[in-house]
């Protein structure tokens, strides 16, 4: 791989980065606007309020796990959301996002995540809990 083909496939790399994150902020719009359908709305809303937290579902520290959602779950949520978006106003809400300076965050989306983690330490705690009968 020569030096040139390597710094234009992390140019385009970065173009995709750019790219996900405006259209997370897009799904964020698209999940608040009345012209939306519910379904579209509901699955914008899961995917920009998950990738919006501040804390991940599978933590980055485990390793291969950690990076899964960020490589593989967060972007096909992203895929599947945006075609669920009429075109038209997806592009008018990618407008829009790329208007906004400031990254929104979602604490919706941390708060679920953190339920799901309380609810799966019970039922760890639950299941390993001393005497319990098996």
């Amino acid at each position: 791989m020569t030096v040139l083909s390597f710094l234009k496939s992390w140019a385009s790399l970065r173009n995709w980065a750019r790219g996900v994150k405006r259209d997370v902020v897009a799904l964020w719009i698209a999940a608040r606007d009345p012209r939306v359908p519910w379904y579209a709305k509901l699955a914008a809303g899961a995917v920009a309020a998950y990738a919006l937290s501040p804390i991940d579902l599978i933590p980055d520290f485990i390793p291969v796990l950690g990076y899964l959602d960020d490589i593989i779950i967060v972007p096909l949520g992203i895929l599947l959301a945006v075609r669920l978006v009429p075109a038209a106003l997806m592009e008018e809400f990618r407008q829009e996002a790329i208007r906004r300076e400031a990254r929104p965050k979602s604490y919706a989306g941390m708060a679920a995540i953190v339920l799901v983690w309380l609810a799966f330490a019970a039922w760890l705690a639950w299941l390993f809990w001393p005497g319990r009968a098996s």
